[in-house]
Parts: C-alpha cells; sequence; structure tokens
C-alpha cells in the first residue's frame, strides 16, 4: 500500500520502558514535555478529553451533558465508561475512585 506505514507492536520491555519513565516524572511540566514529543498535540488533547469525560461519568453526570461540555462522541463516552468500570483501574486511581 503506498504511503502506508507498517508498525510492529511495541515490546513488553519498550512499554515498560515508556510506563517507567512517565511514572519517574514529578513535575507535570516534565510529563507536558515527554507527551509532546512522543505524541501529536492532537493524542494529548485526545488522552485530555478521555480523562475529563472519566471524570465527569465518576461524578454521574449524563451523557448529553459530557457531550456538550467535552464535545465527546457517544462512542467515544461509551469506551472511557467500559475502561472507567471495567478497565484495568487506570481512571479510579487518577480520579481517586475506590
Amino acid at each position: 500500500m503506498h504511503g502506508s506505514k507498517s508498525v510492529r507492536p511495541a515490546t513488553k520491555s519498550e512499554l515498560e520502558r515508556l510506563y517507567r519513565a512517565l511514572a519517574d516524572l514529578e513535575d507535570p511540566s516534565d510529563v507536558a514535555a515527554l507527551l509532546e514529543d512522543i505524541c501529536t498535540i492532537r493524542e494529548v488533547e485526545e488522552m485530555s478529553q478521555r480523562l475529563e469525560v472519566a471524570r465527569l461519568l465518576s461524578i454521574g453526570e449524563p451523557y448529553i451533558t459530557i457531550t456538550e461540555k467535552t464535545g465527546a462522541s457517544a462512542t467515544t463516552i461509551a469506551r472511557v465508561s467500559k475502561s472507567l468500570y471495567h478497565g484495568a483501574g487506570g481512571y479510579a486511581r487518577v480520579l481517586g475512585i475506590t
């Protein structure tokens, strides 16, 4: 396919190195700099939007309100909801939900 890039899946050690790099950064400006280097602006904005969607879901906001406040689609909200309530627990940890 012309113009397409084939990207191999990251190895376990590569993923662990990324997770450790993020965990080692204590200053939000350092995290921002790393994310700016690794991700596109759009990717960072999408992650930020998903975290806000999770926060709004966690306080009981309805989908329509979340869409109005964040611009997120119903599909994105549903995916975040699934992860928030049935995922690995990352959103819960960040949002302080027990």
